[in-house]
């Protein structure tokens, strides 16, 4: 079983650089996209329904921002378009797609660097959120929540760590959340179930020459739940090609 997530930072910007020939390619199972920057209107056939996926999102109620989808070959049983929390909700963060016992879902954290209001949005949204995450866990279900958690969780997962202890993504407050959600709550980040090696980022800043010189941070995840980490068997962070600002996140499950 193969999984993409990828922030487009924008579906139409990214389809013009080639992201949608490029998905075909990868033939994989499941791909979460984040920031689509797109309203339904704004979407082309082919990003609804690609040749042999079908397609389902959530749009922001502010024009071209935030939004997030899942592709999957199989139609799912249930669809669910947000998590149930208004104000995040609005803002187009949620899709989840069950399949049997599996639930798949693209989730797109807010970005509190813009401002100290956006900060604190993202700090109720970390607190619903979790609520949220202990209630899926009590499900049964066996789960993938792929997407752009906006958070580097370890020292290990951005190359300026030190120049970045008080900067949004890597606040001890936001580092602590996500050291509960993979390991209190129960739920465990995949990709370092394989690739424990430094330097595997999947973010730069368009700043200077982060990409250049790979000053990046490592905010994409799977989080799983542990029987679907323990199957983890390939990790990829592909940049051969530039979609977006993020780097496509790609694990293969056996």
């Amino acid at each position: 079983m193969k999984i993409i997530s990828a922030n487009l930072n924008g579906i139409r910007s990214a389809a013009k650089k080639g992201f949608f020939e490029w998905m075909a390619a990868q033939s994989a199972d499941f791909v979460c996209v984040q920031e689509l920057k797109a309203q339904f209107d704004d979407m082309q056939p082919e990003f609804l329904a690609p040749e042999g996926y079908y397609g389902h999102f959530h749009y922001a109620q502010k024009k071209g921002y935030s939004g997030a989808g899942v592709y999957s070959k199989q139609k799912p049983d249930a669809v669910f378009i947000g998590f149930g929390n208004e104000e995040f909700d609005n803002e187009g963060r949620y899709v989840r797609c069950d399949f049997g016992p599996l639930t798949v879902i693209s989730v797109y954290c807010p970005s509190g660097s813009s401002s100290e209001e956006r900060q604190q949005a993202k700090f109720r949204f970390m607190e619903v959120f979790l609520e949220h995450l202990i209630e899926l866990k009590a499900s049964g279900q066996e789960i993938v929540i792929c997407g752009d958690w906006n958070i580097a969780h370890k020292e290990i997962d951005l190359k300026n760590w030190k120049g970045n202890l008080k900067n949004s993504g890597f606040l001890p407050e936001e580092r602590a959340w996500f050291s509960n959600v993979i390991g209190e709550v129960g739920y465990v980040d995949a990709f370092r179930c394989v690739e424990q090696g430094a330097e595997q980022y999947t973010w730069w800043s368009n700043r200077g020459q982060a990409w250049a010189k790979n000053v990046g941070w490592r905010i994409d995840y799977h989080v799983t739940t542990p029987a679907l980490a323990a199957k983890a068997k390939q990790v990829a962070i592909y940049k051969e090609q530039r979609f977006s600002d993020h780097a496509p996140l790609t694990i293969v499950y056996g």
